[in-house]
């Protein structure tokens, strides 16, 4: 999808009717679209086991997961006892920031100075972090190039933290890589090269630059699924190092 851009003594251009006439966001819409043509004989909104899921193809159902992964904690669960199922989840590497008036005229882009990492996931896996050894599960990482369009807040919404705008919604530019993890062991590969072993969360954080929080939910997981195990303290830090292979 092009990229939207300001061109001097053109009209200025408007969002707003491709912004709000959907419910579904664009970039959920633009992945279940390009899953959808890749799966010979797929279907969409499909009904499975009392669920709708975004592709169900002749061996594996599709569910795009373009935030929190809590809210489909309990699908996600109830289809995997009885069918394959892979979770579609798109991490921006590079993020370019649109901002609109009330109307949806373009007032300016620019990129985001913020890249996001293939351990980005570990965010959203906390809320599922045991599903991942489960045979009929996988996930599969989409590192994107993104658009985020952000508007005005709407006059009497409130946010937790202050802020004067709001996201309207997410576009896919392009696709760049895509990373398969089939089990606990493939989680591990999502962490940084060089990691000392056995490694702490504070060894996470300096190689990786992001919060004692994601390190934290990087452990946490990896110990729920039976990728890590903890070892003897490093320090005031617990350390942990990979699982036995069994």
């Amino acid at each position: 999808m092009p990229a939207v851009a300001a061109h001097r003594g053109a009209a200025t251009p408007r969002l707003a009717p491709r912004i709000t006439t959907f419910r579904e966001g664009s970039l959920h819409a633009e992945l279940k679209a390009r899953y959808a043509a890749a799966i010979p004989g797929a279907r969409i909104e499909a009904v499975m086991d009392g669920f709708v899921v975004d592709v169900a193809g002749p061996g594996e159902i599709v569910e795009i997961q373009t935030g929190s992964f809590s809210s489909a904690r309990r699908k996600l669960e109830r289809l995997v006892a009885s069918h394959r199922v892979a979770l579609i989840h798109p991490i921006a590497i590079e993020k370019w920031l649109v901002s609109v008036d009330g109307s949806g005229a373009l007032l300016g882009r620019r990129r985001s100075p913020r890249r996001g990492l293939a351990l980005d996931l570990f965010d959203e896996l906390v809320s599922i972090p045991g599903l991942i050894a489960a045979p009929n599960f996988r996930i599969e990482l989409v590192l994107t190039r993104e658009e985020e369009i952000r508007g005005p807040i709407a006059e009497g919404v409130r946010y937790r933290y202050p802020r004067t705008w709001r996201r309207l919604d997410r576009r896919l530019l392009d696709v760049i890589e895509t990373l398969r993890v089939d089990s606990p062991a493939d989680l591990l590969d999502l962490l940084p090269a060089g990691m000392p072993e056995p490694f702490t969360t504070a060894d996470l954080v300096a190689a990786t630059g992001r919060s004692r929080r994601l390190a934290m939910r990087v452990a946490y997981c990896l110990e729920k699924c039976g990728a890590l195990v903890r070892d003897a303290p490093r320090g005031r830090h617990a350390a942990y190092g990979r699982a036995p292979i069994r």
